[in-house]
């Protein structure tokens, strides 16, 4: 059993660095069925033409389903994870770029642009960051996400805003605005935030579940409410 389990973790360590380590808890059988389902990712890599051999620098584990639009205009690191179903469309300006050891959950959608007639900016993805199952990212007004970034589920992103001041004329005809969004390194969102145009969150901050962010926030600050609002500064002591 030590054997196997050394065996493993070294292979882990290939795509996931040295300090990873996999929990001696885990039993065997857990173990062979998640090797199994990476492996088969990493099949779905070559098939996508994402990789063109097994190197772990160039490997992306691909879930089922999962779709890849302009792929041209989308570039991965290594080791970046793909959940089922998700849905990239690199069609923008600048692109999707993916960093290394990426984690994007089950059915996520990551896209930049809606209509072809105004394409989007694009948007950035830092190295460790992890994006939660069913979450929706719109690039039209650019987005940039640092590293070590963890998300919970259903996360969205809205980089623009439309127009309506004009009440005799339709307001999908009023255009729109873009200032675009940017969450800075190590930061922590909980479960359905949703960031609204021109929000920009320092490093180091915690943001609720359920806020909603659409304003600058400093750095290392707990945030929560709609609108969302500091409620506290992390590394304070406090006062008894």
């Amino acid at each position: 059993m030590k054997t196997i389990y050394s065996i493993l973790n070294k292979m882990a360590k290939l795509f996931k660095g040295d300090s990873y380590q996999i929990d001696p808890n885990i039993p065997i059988s857990a173990i062979i069925g998640y090797s199994t389902r990476r492996g088969i990712s990493l099949l779905r890599c070559i098939f996508f033409g994402i990789a063109l051999s097994l190197n772990p620098k160039n490997l992306v584990f691909v879930g089922p389903c999962v779709e890849l639009r302009n792929k041209k205009m989308i570039s991965f690191g290594s080791s970046v994870t793909l959940g089922k179903g998700a849905i990239i469309d690199g069609l923008s300006k600048e692109g999707v770029a993916i960093s290394n050891n990426v984690n994007i959950g089950p059915y996520c959608i990551i896209e930049a642009t809606g209509v072809i007639s105004d394409i989007g900016k694009g948007i950035f993805i830092g190295e460790n960051s992890g994006i939660g199952a069913f979450s929706f990212i719109g690039g039209a007004g650019g987005v940039k996400i640092g590293k070590n970034v963890i998300m919970g589920q259903r996360v969205s992103f809205h980089s623009e805003n439309h127009n309506f001041n004009n009440v005799n004329l339709p307001i999908r005809e009023q255009g729109v605005t873009r200032k675009g969004i940017v969450i800075e390194d190590d930061c922590w969102v909980g479960a359905n935030v949703l960031f609204l145009d021109g929000a920009h969150i320092c490093s180091g901050s915690v943001i609720a579940a359920g806020s909603v962010v659409r304003d600058y926030i400093p750095k290392n600050s707990v945030i929560a409410g709609v609108p969302a609002k500091v409620i506290a500064q992390r590394g304070m002591v406090q006062k008894t």
